[in-house]
């Protein structure tokens, strides 16, 4: 089955609108995880969103603290050469091995980057790796000139197609492109988290770099079936019960707002998620977009409703949006200083 394509970027990949992500590949027992994950199931699972036409996976060293890639590495070690999808990873996000459950700390010196690259390559058992993305910006105090630059050695020598970040603002973004071209940008974007589009969507836009959003659908918030419930069933390990948008008053307003999303699903005759991940689709200057799935029916619930009928017009693209800006003054956000002494989150969100 053939999906059609949009351009990332000037890279010369042509990828389909939405891509498959593997941060639940990873399993339980880690810092971020989403809790258990049966490998089998993994596997059919992203097989069966290639049968239907998705085209890239997108990974990174960091979830499952490998095993991630791992995974998808043993699901291109079963595909033809020409039947393997284009695969994006990341990294900058260095664990302790002795402690899984320790927060990955934020490193992009250069000889880091190096070593992340190769045992990227190890894992995904390729020579080349078609999107190297930066996770998130350093904190070691290392400028981004340096990691850039090294980055840039990586493309040189074979080893990376295209360079990308994630997590960047237009500041960085700009001091990397005064050394190298950014090839593409991965910005969390969603209904709930819309500030990529003030910036950082229309600098990539500017500069011809794509954009592949993460989380359009807020990590299973704006899905038909969550509920609260739900989050006080969540696994122990999944990073989801500590995150502020899964806690009040977060929480209720998120889920009003997923529940404004109704008669929009109804009148397109498909289901919240798939409005959701079309919002996302029809911004400007957004590529495509990272969606996650634990089984086959569950990437049946999207694609064949993301590349059926469904199509946002403006008019209908700014209803979804006035939804949420509504929600949000019902139900404020926590304050400033409330969101500053929070707990740092290094993964996605």
């Amino acid at each position: 089955m053939a999906l059609p394509t949009r351009p990332l970027g000037s890279t010369g990949l042509n990828i389909t609108k939405v891509g498959f992500g593997s941060w639940a590949v990873g399993g339980g027992g880690w810092s971020f995880g989403w809790g258990p994950q049966d490998d089998s199931d993994s596997l059919d699972t992203m097989r069966h969103a290639l049968e239907l036409g998705v085209n890239w996976i997108d990974t990174a060293a960091v979830y499952g603290l490998g095993h991630s890639e791992e995974v998808v590495g043993r699901l291109l070690r079963d595909l033809p050469e020409s039947e393997r999808p284009y695969v994006f990873t990341k990294c900058g996000l260095i664990w302790d091995g002795k402690n899984r459950m320790k927060e990955p700390a934020r490193v992009l010196k250069p000889k880091s980057i190096r070593r992340e690259c190769e045992a990227s390559l190890r894992r995904l058992g390729v020579e080349r790796i078609d999107l190297y993305q930066f996770h998130w910006p350093d904190d070691t105090g290392t400028p981004v000139e340096e990691s850039w630059a090294e980055m840039d050695k990586l493309v040189k020598e074979g080893r990376v197609r295209a360079a990308g970040v994630s997590n960047f603002n237009v500041d960085l973004l700009e001091r990397c492109e005064a050394i190298r071209h950014v090839d593409s940008l991965q910005p969390p974007f969603s209904l709930v988290n819309r500030s990529a589009a003030a910036k950082e969507i229309p600098w990539c836009h500017k500069h011809h770099a794509g954009v592949i959003c993460y989380s359009p659908m807020q990590s299973g918030l704006l899905t038909d079936s969550f509920t609260a419930i739900r989050v006080a069933k969540l696994a122990d390990d999944d990073w989801r019960r500590r995150a502020p948008e899964f806690q009040e008053p977060n929480l209720s307003r998120n889920l009003a707002l997923r529940d404004s999303l109704y008669p929009i699903a109804e009148k397109h005759r498909t289901s919240i998620s798939s409005v959701a991940i079309a919002w996302t689709l029809s911004w400007p200057g957004v590529t495509g977009a990272i969606v996650g799935a634990r089984t086959p029916a569950q990437v049946d619930g999207w694609i064949q409703r993301i590349y059926g009928k469904l199509r946002l017009q403006s008019s209908t693209r700014k209803l979804v949006q006035g939804q949420a800006s509504r929600q949000e003054q019902k139900v404020p956000r926590r304050n400033a200083l409330q969101r500053s002494n929070r707990r740092r989150r290094p993964i996605d969100e």
